[in-house]
């Protein structure tokens, strides 16, 4: 028997049988939006079921006592992460086997998680439903069987099996402004903004106004073990700023100023900053770095920033400590980065 209202359903094996846990591992298929999360046994840690959720998102948590990850033990930063690569990488269903094992907190942590990204949520309650708690106790509809189960996993889930990539909310006013606006066209947007007396500088325009004008400048390759290295950092921020040193062999510093509205809505192209904007540089972004810098940007919108505000500024705080310790453990990248490197 299954219960289901809204997006939530509740999967009721009373008997524990072996089909349904097996249905269920079948279904991982994170390329068509729907994973299978696995809760860890007996874990105590307050952010072990977020943990859980980006293992099976397909990232791995730097191991080790003096992690650079230490920071994703956090309950709140764990499932802020879990949502924001939820979100980039267009999840539509996610299947929580032996749901009936999780505390209630827990399970107030996956519908939160639900609610922020609009996915489905599967949890197999593989014991009397004498136990589910007041939070799964309204039911809308009933659906039963092994057959219903089954289709159930292959519906089509409420949004595209797909990188989800939307373009950033412009602001209203002078931030949509070219910089340094006049009446002639200007040759080349990346030059720096104007400014008028007794009045504060026009921001430098965003990735969209400036690619009308300009040629993104080609992607650096980097080997294929390099980029999956890059895709399986959990934080959507270390992974998202580390791609683009990777692919555009830039300085940390031009990190500190770009912007959600510096990365069109496709996810092709970055606009990068310097002092002043007196260079910005517009960069292509190379497909395996599209997931991670939609990834970073879900992971800003999340935090309610309004598009102006600088994406990966909490990774640059604290000499980018954080930032650092993953540099230096991708030694095959070459992104070492001291903390001299931080200055613009």
């Amino acid at each position: 028997m299954a219960v289901v209202y809204g997006e939530v359903t509740i999967v009721v094996d009373e008997q524990d049988d072996l089909f349904y846990t097996r249905a269920a591992l079948r279904a991982h298929r994170p390329g068509e939006g729907r994973i299978t999360v696995q809760p860890t046994p007996a874990s105590s840690g307050p952010a072990a079921l977020a943990h859980d959720m980006l293992y099976a998102l397909g990232k791995r948590l730097a191991p080790g006592p003096d992690s650079p990850d230490v920071w994703l033990d956090s309950v709140n930063a764990a499932w802020l992460a879990a949502a924001a690569w939820g979100i980039a990488t267009g999840v539509r269903h996610v299947v929580v086997p032996r749901a009936h094992l999780l505390t209630i907190r827990r399970i107030g942590q996956l519908l939160a998680w639900r609610e922020s990204t609009g996915a489905q949520l599967t949890l197999l309650w593989q014991t009397p439903p004498r136990g589910l708690p007041p939070a799964l106790a309204r039911v809308e509809r009933r659906i039963s069987g092994r057959g219903q189960f089954e289709a159930l996993l292959a519906e089509p889930g409420p949004i595209p099996a797909r990188p989800s990539f939307p373009p950033a909310v412009p602001t209203a006013g002078p931030a949509v402004v070219a910089a340094g606006q006049s009446p002639a066209p200007r040759p080349r947007e990346t030059r720096a903004a104007s400014l008028r007396p007794a009045r504060p500088a026009h921001p430098c325009t965003g990735a969209m106004a400036t690619a009308q004008l300009v040629q993104a400048a080609p992607a650096i390759e980097i080997a294929s073990e390099g980029a999956a290295a890059l895709t399986a950092l959990a934080h959507p921020l270390i992974a998202g700023a580390l791609s683009v040193l990777a692919f555009t062999r830039a300085g940390l510093g031009s990190l500190r100023f770009t912007r959600d509205l510096d990365i069109t809505g496709d996810v092709c192209a970055i606009k990068l900053h310097g002092v002043g904007h007196r260079y910005c540089p517009l960069h292509a972004v190379p497909a395996w770095a599209r997931p991670l810098l939609a990834g970073a940007r879900a992971h800003h919108r999340l935090t309610a920033h309004p598009p102006g505000d600088g994406m990966f500024a909490p990774v640059m705080s604290a000499e980018a400590r954080h930032l650092r310790a993953h540099a230096g453990r991708l030694s095959q990248l070459d992104l070492s980065v001291p903390v001299g490197a931080l200055a613009p």
